[in-house]
């Protein structure tokens, strides 16, 4: 290979980079207004990356893939790429309750954790206990929505308090962009979905949560 033809070959390699990576990081955005998140959830700016989200079931959300509630009982691994010294706030919301037709308690949320350092939930302040999928027989598919904030600074807020998973109180008529705006975290960062719909789990989490 002679000098010219190396030279025309890294500047393609070297041009044709961004592209590629941006086609990746525009799934999540392309995803987002597919299923309409925008404007359901969020009035605009949709995550430009996929949030891994993975079930101790071995199924992970797929930007709108159809999972079960059975498979997504328990509390996933959630991971990305955190900047040192950051915090983050994640929120999954379900924009389709009672269903998609007739949403009178859009969104309910089903988990809120805030202050986390890096991206170990662990040591995060858990605003809302996760609890899995449970949407109500015949009202078909419901969007279940993840979204990652970057802070930039602790979150405080005694009025919503602290939820946990055994009461649906306060979970419904929820809004993930009032709690945004509240808190001034601006736009998602990363952002995946899945979509489930009623099996036979969903009367044991009711019983879970009193109902």
């Amino acid at each position: 290979m002679n000098l010219s033809m190396l030279t025309r070959l890294t500047a393609v390699l070297i041009t044709g980079a961004p592209r590629f990576t941006r086609g990746l990081a525009s799934m999540a955005s392309e995803a987002f207004t597919k299923h309409q998140v925008i404007p359901d959830v969020l009035p605009s700016g949709a995550p430009s990356k996929t949030l891994s989200v993975k079930y101790n079931s071995g199924v992970e959300a797929s930007l709108g893939n159809v999972l079960t509630p059975t498979q997504v009982k328990d509390q996933p691994e959630v991971k990305w790429d955190a900047e040192d010294g950051a915090l983050y706030t994640l929120i999954m919301t379900d924009p389709d309750a009672p269903s998609r037709q007739d949403p009178i308690y859009r969104e309910w949320h089903h988990w809120l954790v805030a202050n986390i350092p890096g991206n170990d939930i662990s040591k995060g302040d858990v605003l809302s206990a996760y609890i899995g999928s449970g949407p109500p027989p015949n009202t078909g598919l419901h969007r279940y929505i993840f979204l990652l904030y970057k802070q930039s600074k602790r979150i405080e807020d005694a009025e919503h308090g602290k939820l946990t998973n055994t009461s649906g109180d306060k979970r419904g008529g929820w809004k993930a962009a009032k709690f945004v705006e509240k808190h001034g975290l601006g736009q998602p960062i990363y952002g995946n979905l899945y979509q489930a719909e009623y099996d036979d789990y969903v009367p044991i989490l009711y019983k879970q949560l009193g109902a």
